[in-house]
């Protein structure tokens, strides 16, 4: 571990929970906002022990993850699209607050609360078994392809689990408008997902074979 990657992660960690603060509570004129802050803590609190976790005992794989610089111009658009999607999605559960449109009853939103932390549990669970994974679309140098645990259900468990992190989001906030906006999600990782498994096949030995033996992308039985 180095001061550097030490800082950087801080850094990170405390402009992405300042930006989704101000994202949901300006929106909702009002830091009274419960849902708003359940997600907070649902969200930051198990990404702060996790990157506590990854320093101390693989300070390169959280160098990897916290690089987020995509190469490919395909990988470049799916970026923009998910942040929009973000941006759109928080900023309509703040104003569906303070307006008071239709919000989701208590118990519902703390079902997905629970369904959020579930998805973190798998997110850990892909992040043990592959030390290859970063936030961009490469191969790197000494990469082999994975082919137990969760990726012998499907090809790309990561991304399984951030569809139900992203989708029950808008569920913890309280907001069936926002979840509309993150339906988009789905289709947006589907077009990351076929341009990854493009330069996968190209450049990772293996990974044709590995592509017969486990047939699902994303959701086993479905894709």
């Amino acid at each position: 571990m180095t001061l550097k990657l030490f800082v950087g992660a801080v850094g990170k960690f405390l402009l992405g929970a300042v930006l989704v603060g101000i994202l949901i509570f300006l929106p909702a004129g009002s830091f009274y906002f419960f849902n708003g802050w359940l997600l907070m803590a649902v969200l930051f609190i198990p990404m702060f022990l996790a990157g506590i976790v990854m320093m101390i005992k693989n300070p390169g794989l959280l160098k990897k993850r916290l690089d987020a610089k995509e190469k490919e111009k395909e990988q470049q658009a799916v970026i923009k699209l998910s942040g929009v999607m973000f941006l759109l999605g928080f900023v309509i559960a703040g104003l569906g607050h303070r307006f008071h449109w239709f919000s989701l009853p208590r118990t519902a939103v703390i079902i997905s609360a629970a369904v959020f932390l579930t998805a973190y549990i798998l997110y850990a669970e892909v992040l043990r078994e592959n030390a290859y994974l970063s936030r961009t679309v490469e191969v790197q140098e000494g990469q082999k392809v994975i082919s137990n645990g969760l990726y012998g259900i499907v090809r790309h468990p990561m991304y399984s689990a951030t569809l139900l992190l992203f989708l029950s989001m808008p569920l913890v906030l309280g907001s069936v408008f926002s979840f509309i906006i993150f339906l988009a999600y789905p289709f947006i990782i589907a077009k990351r997902i076929k341009n990854e498994e493009e330069i996968l096949e190209r450049e990772l030995e293996g990974y044709r074979e590995y592509k017969e033996k486990v047939k699902y992308r994303l959701i086993p039985f479905i894709w």
